[in-house]
């Protein structure tokens, strides 16, 4: 009798390039932060005031520079914190009040230049005040978008009676760039169906149009008893979602998919709808799956005069198979240069799935400097040996 191996621990979060999982509050609290620590600070005004002073003592009355001290406020407003605006805005004021009342003057010229200096050095602390509830708002809401696209992905790993599905995914979030890739595993009567894919387009938008396609795979993957059956579910829920997008002013939206098929037999059924193909990793070497019937994607169909159909390919056990979404593909080096995934998967052709995903995973760190304009969405699907007894 065969049993189902136990469920790998499943871990939860944003994961970051650091490895470690930020929560939505780490991310607020750290807009108010400084971009200068406070030694550098300090070390920096002093050496600044010192210039400024010296400046101001060998050009005498003929030229004044102590008073131009007043825009360093509104500089520090942009890099610092709240805390250390008020201290620069502070010291500059005690500096510019110093030495004007040691200088020459009026006391219309006293009172001037005083009331210039503390309304400058206001302003800039304002300004930073204003920054930073600002960016505070912006990371609320970038985090709230995460967290529903999070909310609405399953955690991974995942244990079926077919496979064990491992995966990777990180979020954008930043502003308009937070993404729409969606990625679902679902036991059902028929078998173990898995889809991935990418939303056209970012934002809300995108998210919303990703969690129409999920919810429909939800369902249609226990209900439909093929394939094509399931992505025709797929299609009707993407092309109701433009419908009510279009009549609420949002732009339609296309979804590329590739739906998966798994059941006790070694071989994998497939709908490529305008995805892109998965990779074979068996007994330490890789390749390319060729799908040859690759359909338009999810809401086109009307296009496209030849309905999808499925194919099937080899998945012997103890295979590996690898699914990217584009932001894997189409991340850049310094250089522009695009990932080279085929070629680094040859070195990861013994890994296990976990395994592959951390190499894969560290690896797109490196060669991208951590900078990416996309998610990441990646599926490690593994069918492993039966355990009898």
């Amino acid at each position: 009798m065969a049993h189902k191996p136990q469920t790998p621990k499943r871990q939860s979060g944003v994961r970051h390039r650091d490895g470690a999982v930020q929560s939505p509050d780490a991310s607020i609290a750290a807009v108010s932060q400084g971009r200068i620590g406070n030694w550098a600070l300090l070390g920096g005004l002093a050496l600044l005031t010192l210039l400024v002073v010296f400046l101001d003592v060998r050009t005498g009355n003929d030229l004044r520079v102590v008073p131009l001290l007043v825009v360093v406020p509104a500089l520090a407003s942009v890099y610092c914190s709240l805390r250390q605006t008020i201290w620069v805005a502070v010291w500059i004021t005690t500096v510019v009040v110093g030495f004007r009342a040691g200088a020459d003057g009026t006391f219309w010229d006293f009172v001037f230049g005083i009331g210039f200096a503390v309304l400058a050095c206001a302003l800039g602390v304002a300004a930073c005040a204003a920054r930073i509830r600002h960016a505070t708002e912006m990371a609320r809401l970038r985090s709230a978008a995460v967290t529903l696209q999070r909310q609405i992905l399953r955690p991974l790993p995942v244990v079926t009676d077919h496979i064990f599905a491992y995966g990777l995914y990180e979020p954008i979030e930043e502003d308009r760039f937070v993404g729409g890739d969606i990625y679902e595993v679902v036991e059902s009567p028929y078998g173990t169906r898995v889809i991935i894919g990418d939303v056209q387009g970012k934002g809300l938008a995108a998210i919303g149009a990703g969690f129409a396609a999920i919810a429909a795979f939800r369902e249609a993957a226990i209900r439909e008893p093929t394939l094509t059956g399931v992505v025709q579910a797929l299609e009707d829920a993407v092309v109701r979602h433009n419908e009510f997008s279009a009549q609420t002013g949002e732009a339609e939206r296309f979804v590329t998919a590739l739906v998966l098929g798994f059941d006790e037999g070694g071989r994998v059924e497939a709908v490529n709808c305008g995805h892109l193909a998965p990779r074979l990793l068996h007994d330490g070497r890789t390749s390319a799956v060729t799908l040859h019937r690759t359909s338009v994607p999810l809401g086109l169909a009307g296009l496209s005069p030849e309905a999808r159909t499925a194919e099937s390919f080899d998945f012997p056990q103890g295979a590996t198979l690898l699914v990217v979404t584009d932001g894997v593909t189409e991340a850049r080096d310094a250089t522009g240069a695009f990932y080279p995934l085929d070629e680094r998967v040859v070195a990861w052709a013994g890994h296990g799935p976990r395994e592959l995903l951390d190499a894969l995973h560290g690896d797109l760190e490196e060669f991208s400097g951590g900078i990416r304009r996309d998610d990441v969405a990646a599926l490690a699907l593994h069918r492993a040996p039966a355990v009898t007894h």
